[in-house]
């Protein structure tokens, strides 16, 4: 099995991070390809962002699809990834469905823990887009600067842990979800230090990624996830253009 990995922002130190939970968390056999996005920005905290990280995901999986069984996309807030499901004739996954698929195995309700304060309003249309903010308990987020978005858990543990012991305690959370690909691994970290299971974004997505391809249920020929109709383009990466005319081979 090979899975696709895409970083949508720019932050190569953020990649390292995905790529060492993928491949912790993939079973033994399951290849693990990573890119970065080329463009864009060091890390995703608003629509606008989320925007453009999107593009360069639609490229990337455009580019490099041929020969994987699934794309990942890890950065919270799933950029692009309905439209990009619809053009792809292998599964996609996004980081925030996946973690939120697996807090709903293991509580009712969940709280996610972020990385900044602007970003706590886009991550609630995203829980709301998934049909759960009924089961949100709340969002809570680090309220200081970052220096380095690729140690913000080294510099930042400690706030962090604090975060979601406050959630647990004052939010009535039963299940604590990491979000953000600069957070990846740290569920890890914080293994047995809560009263309630802590879920990591990038292992839920590539184990939820494994099932899908072992469980083959086809790829959508009707309905709004069928491939986006042939017309007239102009102007794209050539990619991206012979996706959307489907001569490129899966």
């Amino acid at each position: 099995m090979r899975l696709l990995v895409i970083n949508p922002n720019i932050s190569e130190s953020v990649t390292a991070l995905i790529e060492a939970e993928a491949r912790r968390t993939a079973s033994p056999g399951t290849q693990i390809t990573m890119q970065t996005a080329p463009f864009g920005v060091a890390y995703i905290e608003t629509r606008f962002e989320a925007l453009i990280g999107a593009y360069a995901c639609a490229q990337l999986a455009a580019e490099h699809h041929v020969g994987h069984d699934a794309v990942i996309l890890a950065a919270f807030g799933d950029p692009g990834l309905a439209g990009i499901r619809e053009a792809m004739p292998i599964p996609v996954l996004g980081m925030t469905e996946s973690a939120l698929a697996t807090a709903c195995l293991l509580g009712h309700r969940f709280s996610i823990i972020a990385i900044s304060q602007r970003i706590q309003a886009w991550y609630r249309e995203v829980v709301e887009a998934n049909g759960l903010v009924g089961r949100l308990a709340s969002i809570r987020a680090l309220d200081r600067p970052l220096a380095s978005i690729g140690n913000v858990q080294g510099e930042h543990e400690a706030a962090l842990l604090a975060l979601c012991e406050r959630a647990v305690q004052e939010d009535g959370a039963e299940v604590i979800v990491l979000a953000g690909a600069p957070l990846a691994g740290l569920a890890r970290a914080l293994h047995g230090r809560l009263p309630v299971p802590v879920v990591d974004g990038v292992s839920s997505a590539v184990r939820h990624a494994e099932s899908l391809v072992a469980l083959q249920p086809g790829k959508a020929a009707a309905g709004s996830f069928a491939p986006p109709p042939l017309k007239p383009n102009r102007g794209l990466p050539d990619a991206l253009a012979r996706l959307l005319d489907r001569r490129m081979p899966s």
